[in-house]
């Protein structure tokens, strides 16, 4: 039997609708449950549910008192989670946002290695561009992400690395005879764009040069895209990382203005924020140029 106190037992009883159930999946008796309930209500100096025989309603300033209350409960759930995570991160689920480079490039071996140290660890990867990324930290959908600190503000974050964008062009392309290319040369082109959300990398390095490039597709997947160099639908500007190992039947070249981001780690409040994820964080900081030179 575990513990309720009586702040669990007031969110159960509202949830269910019923003291019976509760008493049920608590194991307390159902005068137990009352008394509970009853206790609270003493606490509080008010009335919280009304008990008819149709079943059990809150008052009204049940109703006032009731998102504070939950608000102890889930208080309380973290800090017996928190107490779980302790005893060696047990079967604690890390979440992290992250877009491909990073998904393929580095998380993977930095994973596998943290999981030898604490095995039952679990990862959700959840994929996305910069301001998602930022926008499920904040709201707690994730714990951390890797974000483009040039274009991200307003969070808690750390640099990481520089990720340089590289031409991506059909092997027997003109230009591919080219040592260099310039950001000019590649905007006379049939161009397939990288979707960044509204914080593309190489439109902005566009603008700064007044540059307007013929984009003929916009492609969220890098994959897809240099799928589509290689069918000489177009060329293209990927970062590097993305690039290793993918040169077969691909020119790739670099820019002569060398566009970037600079990729940091981000979070909203390391204090609050799991042991699991900040111990893996601290991981990362630490193992990260090991898995870059592989």
């Amino acid at each position: 039997m575990h513990m309720v106190s009586r702040y669990g037992i007031f969110c159960k009883v509202i949830e269910n609708g019923n003291f019976t159930k509760v008493a049920k999946e608590v194991g307390y008796s159902q005068s137990a449950i009352s008394q509970s309930i009853k206790a609270l209500e003493q606490e509080l100096g008010t009335i919280l549910i009304d008990r008819k025989k149709e079943g059990i309603t809150l008052t009204d300033d049940g109703k006032s008192f009731y998102p504070y209350i939950q608000a102890i409960f889930h208080a309380e759930l973290s800090l017996k989670q928190r107490q779980q995570e302790m005893k060696g991160l047990e079967h604690s689920v890390i979440r992290i946002g992250t877009f491909t480079s990073v998904s393929r490039n580095i998380l993977p071996q930095l994973m596998k290695s943290f999981k030898s140290l604490y095995p039952t660890v679990n990862f959700v990867l959840k994929q996305g561009e910069y301001t998602s990324i930022k926008k499920w930290i904040l709201h707690g959908e994730i714990d951390f992400g890797f974000v483009n600190s040039d274009v991200v503000s307003g969070i808690n974050m750390e640099f990481l690395y520089r990720d340089e964008m590289m031409a991506v062009l059909p092997k027997h392309h003109k230009l591919a005879n080219l040592p260099i290319i310039s950001l000019d040369q590649l905007a006379k082109e049939s161009f397939i764009l990288l979707d960044e959300g509204r914080h593309s990398v190489i439109m902005h390095a566009f603008a700064d040069y007044k540059l307007e490039p013929q984009i003929e597709y916009k492609v969220y997947d890098d994959y897809s895209i240099l799928a589509m160099v290689k069918q000489g639908l177009g060329i293209s500007a990927m970062y590097s990382l993305v690039l290793n190992g993918f040169e077969d039947g691909l020119a790739i070249r670099p820019i002569k203005e060398h566009p970037e981001r600079n990729v940091a780690l981000a979070w909203q409040n390391w204090d609050t924020m799991s042991l699991a994820s900040r111990k893996f964080v601290e991981f990362i900081k630490e193992n990260f140029v090991f898995v870059q030179e592989k």
